[in-house]
């Protein structure tokens, strides 16, 4: 009895540890700052938002000219789920008014990064984004998770065969409901394990500076729908 009680009391510090230091989960003040100083500016009506993971982070980190050029806004941080972007997705979406965001997640819920991973779930937060946008006028355009045949901080099984799924789903909803949706999958996968492409990424999951060639091209002509 004496060692179960010592067993929950350090089960519950260790609990209460983790709930201190997780605090922000959604990381709400990552971009907090950026987000007000923004706000004290003119909006011209051309904002465009991407919201993602660590794919759209080290876009801005290692071809920032890219966004200087386009005016492009990254708010992507690095690990997250589909959970996190939904939890934050007014701070670093609509409150910037933006005319549109570009919404990419998929990889990191796979993984299992904030749990086990459901399909219908990360579809469903996916739709509430969605949904989020629209009722605030913000132009929306879809994009598939690149292609993975394995993430290497992550025990996830049966990689490739989830991201093909999701992205059947996300395509299709975007179809029907109109939404344009970038196809960065297909010009990027590699051989029959569905693998990235190894020319456009140094570790199977982050694309390099040819893998971030292919994507902007097709980001730019998904934008220019909206913004000219």
């Amino acid at each position: 009895m004496k060692r179960f009680i010592i067993l929950a009391a350090a089960t519950a510090i260790t609990l209460g540890v983790n709930a201190q230091s997780n605090k922000d989960w959604a990381q709400l003040g990552r971009y907090a700052s950026a987000n007000i100083e923004l706000n004290n500016q003119k909006n011209n009506g051309k904002r465009v938002v991407l919201i993602g993971n660590s794919i759209t982070d080290n876009w801005v980190r290692d071809h920032g000219d890219f966004f200087k050029q386009t005016g492009y806004l990254g708010r992507g941080i690095s690990g997250q789920t589909s959970y996190q972007f939904l939890v934050r997705f007014r701070e670093d979406v609509v409150n910037l008014k933006p005319k549109v965001v570009v919404i990419n997640t998929g990889t990191n819920d796979i993984a299992e990064n904030t749990g086990v991973y459901n399909e219908d779930r990360t579809m469903g937060n996916i739709i509430s984004m969605c949904e989020i946008a629209k009722a605030n006028n913000i132009k929306v355009i879809l994009s598939s998770v690149l292609p993975c045949k394995k993430m290497y901080w992550s025990g996830a099984k049966d990689v490739a065969n989830k991201i093909a799924s999701l992205n059947k789903r996300i395509e299709a909803y975007a179809k029907k409901n109109k939404l344009p949706y970038i196809d960065y999958y297909t010009p990027m996968v590699e051989g029959e394990d569905r693998a990235l492409n190894h020319a456009y990424s140094e570790d199977g999951v982050h694309p390099n500076l040819a893998g971030y060639a292919v994507m902007e091209p097709l980001l730019v002509a998904a934008v220019r729908k909206y913004v000219k």
